[in-house]
């Protein structure tokens, strides 16, 4: 390579790189004030935050499904959110949950619901995203789940803790990992352990190795192919809010997804499982 054109080319690397440094330390300063403005939030109300990744034809690795259900910018009509196993309709439908709130927020987050545990001072947040969007519904929850990425949420009469300050996290829809890759481990930040629960096919395989430094308890997750409606997550809520055991849970979320899909309990036991 000829003198001036090696100089050249050097000179190209070395802005780019910049750039790029600078990006990153631009966004870990947004994401460093952002932690250091939280409001204080009542310890007392215990929180569960829930991701769900509309289903999406266009945008997502999947078997196709109806295209009405399939429209991940459309919530209302989604197989995860809006249609009867959907997350907005079943939990609506529930004789254990009151919905609180619903608020819209952007193109990413397209609804968001509050709903609030009948007896016990829980709360339910459930996030729905843009199917479109699955890759940032995806970091969110990992990032959640570690405890780097923390939020509040003011109701009418209170501030409760989200996302990294929820006592558990939840992921519904499709496994994003099978399409993309996520190169870094999500370690934990502050010494705290979270529950997680992760509804999505062969979830315990992907999601594994990007949690394992997180300092997670994983309640549940699968090992297989699978339907992540759901009444295995409100079964398995049920189960975690009055104190269950893993394997009381673990078989509560089975007995449902059995009941529903039609398929033998030793199966379900199979597929949704507890722990590392």
């Amino acid at each position: 390579m000829k003198p001036v054109l090696f100089l050249l080319y050097t000179s190209i690397v070395c802005l780019w790189l910049n750039a790029c440094t600078a990006q990153t330390a631009l966004q870990t300063d947004i994401h460093k004030e952002k932690a250091e403005t939280i409001r204080p939030f009542d310890t007392t109300c215990k929180v569960i935050h829930v991701f769900v990744a509309l289903c999406d034809n266009t945008y997502q690795g999947i078997v196709p499904v109806p295209d009405k259900i399939g429209n991940g910018q459309d919530p209302k009509n989604n197989l995860y959110w809006g249609c009867a196993f959907g997350i907005k309709t079943f939990f609506k439908n529930s004789a254990e949950w009151t919905l609180i709130q619903t608020t819209a927020d952007n193109d990413t987050l397209l609804e968001r619901l509050v709903f609030k545990y009948k007896t016990k001072p829980y709360y339910l947040v459930a996030d729905a995203y843009n199917g479109r969007h699955i890759k940032p519904c995806t970091i969110d929850f990992l990032r959640s789940s570690s405890g780097q990425y923390k939020d509040t949420l003011r109701l009418n009469d209170k501030t409760i803790g989200i996302a990294g300050n929820a006592v558990l996290t939840a992921y519904i829809g499709h496994d994003g990992l099978m399409d993309f890759a996520l190169d870094p481990v999500y370690q934990n930040e502050d010494g705290q352990k979270r529950r997680t629960i992760i509804l999505a096919c062969f979830s315990k395989k992907y999601f594994s190795a990007l949690l394992k430094e997180a300092n997670i308890d994983p309640l549940l997750w699968s090992t297989h192919l699978m339907s992540p409606e759901a009444y295995t997550l409100h079964d398995a809520l049920t189960g975690f809010i009055q104190g269950a055991t893993h394997e009381q849970i673990n078989h509560k979320a089975a007995a449902a997804y059995s009941k529903y899909q039609k398929c033998s309990l030793p199966a379900a036991k199979k597929l949704i499982v507890s722990g590392w």
